[in-house]
C-alpha cells in the first residue's frame, strides 16, 4: 500500500527510476493520483489552492486491462503488457516533476482477476510503483468525494453513478442540510462495464435488440438497489440530484451541446434536461461504428465502449426517471487528491493524553 502520509520514493525500483525521483526535503507543493482501471491507465498531478487544487500535469491512456477477463477469469499478457507501458510513462512522469504524496490505486479489473495480485507486484518491480487494490464502496466514496462540490444548497439527496470499464457503482447520497459533508448511504457495484459488455458476442449493443437485451438486464439489478432504498420515492418527493460521471455521461454531453471537439470546462458541472441527453443517445446510437469513429466527441479507440454505455445510462433513466442530469468531468483521480489534500491541511493527529 502507498503511504499518503509520505513522499513517493519507490521501493526497489530500477536504477534509472530511482534515481530521479525526489527525497523528502526536496519534494514540490504537488500531490499525484493514479488509476488504473478495467479501460484506461489515468495520472494526475495537481497543486494546492484557496479553493481546491490546479492541475500541473496529467496522463492519460487506453489500456484495455480487462481484456477478456470475463471468460478467462484472467488478466491477458497483451493486456498486462500495455497496462505496464502505460504505468513506466506515469512512473517516468513522477520522475521529472517530485510530489509530496502519491495515491495509486487499482480497481475493478485487479479486484476480479485471480492473478491480480501477482501483476501489481511485478509493476512494483519494474517502476516502483506500488498499486493497492481498493473496494467498491471505497470507489463510490471517492466519486462521491470529487462530486460533492457540484452539489447545491437545496439537494436533499444524490444519485451518483459511475459507468467504468469492468463494472458500474452507483452511490446513494445523503446531502446534510446545512453545507455538511455528503454521507454515503448506500451503494452497490454491478460487473457490468463497457469493456464486459462489449466483449459479449451474444449481445451486439450496435443493434436494437441486443442495446435493449442489456438495458432490461441493468434495469433489473437497479430495480433491487431501488426497492431496498426506496430512491423512486425520494426522486417523487423532490431534491434528489442524478449525477454521472465516467465517458458515456460527458460524450452525451458533448453530443448534446453540440461541441464540435471535447471541452472539459464546458462540460465538468453541466447539468443537462434529461431528454436532451436521451436525444443525444439516438443521435449515437443511429451512427453507428463508422459515425463513431469519425464522431469529434467520440473518435476511434473508443467505438467500442459508447454503446454499451450508453445501455447502463438508458437503464438508469429508466429505474430513476428525473427531469436533470449533472454531468461530471471527475472521478477517482479528483477524489484521491482533495483526501491527501485535506489530510495535509490537518496535519499530524495527536495521541490521546493518557
Amino acid at each position: 500500500m502507498t503511504d499518503a502520509s509520505a513522499p513517493f520514493v519507490p521501493d526497489s525500483p530500477p536504477a534509472q527510476a530511482a534515481a530521479g525521483f525526489a527525497r523528502a526535503d526536496h519534494c514540490g507543493p504537488a500531490f499525484a493520483a493514479l488509476d488504473l482501471g478495467t479501460n484506461n491507465c489515468r495520472l494526475l498531478v495537481a497543486a494546492p489552492t484557496a479553493g481546491g487544487f490546479r492541475v500541473v500535469d496529467s496522463f492519460s491512456r487506453i489500456v484495455r486491462l480487462g481484456e477478456g477477463l470475463a471468460t478467462s477469469n484472467r488478466l491477458a499478457d497483451a493486456a498486462m503488457d500495455r497496462a505496464a507501458t502505460a504505468l513506466r510513462a506515469c512512473a517516468e512522469k513522477l520522475t521529472r516533476r517530485p510530489v509530496r504524496r502519491l495515491e495509486a490505486v487499482a480497481t475493478e479489473a485487479c479486484r476480479r482477476a485471480a492473478n491480480g495480485q501477482a501483476f501489481l507486484a511485478r509493476i512494483t518491480a519494474e517502476t516502483g510503483l506500488r498499486l493497492r487494490i481498493i473496494s467498491a464502496r471505497e470507489e463510490a466514496e471517492l466519486a462521491m468525494e470529487s462530486c460533492a462540490p457540484l452539489l447545491e444548497p437545496q439537494d436533499r439527496r444524490a444519485l451518483l453513478f459511475d459507468i467504468g470499464g469492468g463494472s458500474t457503482e452507483i452511490a446513494w447520497i445523503r446531502v446534510p442540510p446545512e453545507g455538511g459533508a455528503p454521507e454515503l448511504i448506500g451503494y452497490v457495484s454491478l460487473p457490468l462495464g463497457v469493456v464486459t459488455l462489449a466483449e459479449r458476442v451474444h449481445q451486439d449493443c450496435f443493434t436494437e435488440r441486443g442495446f435493449c437485451e442489456v438495458v432490461a438486464e441493468v434495469a433489473e439489478h437497479l430495480a433491487e438497489f431501488d426497492r431496498i432504498h426506496r430512491i423512486g420515492q425520494e426522486i417523487r418527493a423532490g431534491g434528489v440530484r442524478l449525477m454521472g460521471t465516467s465517458g458515456t455521461v460527458t460524450t452525451l454531453a458533448g453530443v448534446a451541446m453540440a461541441l464540435p471537439r471535447y471541452r472539459r470546462p464546458l462540460v465538468d458541472g453541466k447539468t443537462l434536461d434529461c431528454e436532451a441527453a436521451d436525444l443525444a443517445l439516438g443521435d449515437l446510437f443511429a451512427l453507428g461504428r463508422e459515425g463513431l469513429a469519425a464522431h469529434p466527441c467520440v473518435g476511434p479507440d473508443r467505438v467500442e465502449f459508447v454503446l454499451p454505455g450508453c445501455a447502463v445510462y438508458a437503464a438508469i433513466r429508466r429505474v430513476w426517471p428525473t427531469p436533470r442530469l449533472t454531468v461530471a468531468d471527475r472521478g477517482l483521480r479528483e477524489g484521491m487528491l482533495t483526501r491527501m489534500m485535506r489530510a495535509e491541511r490537518a496535519g499530524p493527529r495527536r495521541r490521546p493524553l493518557r
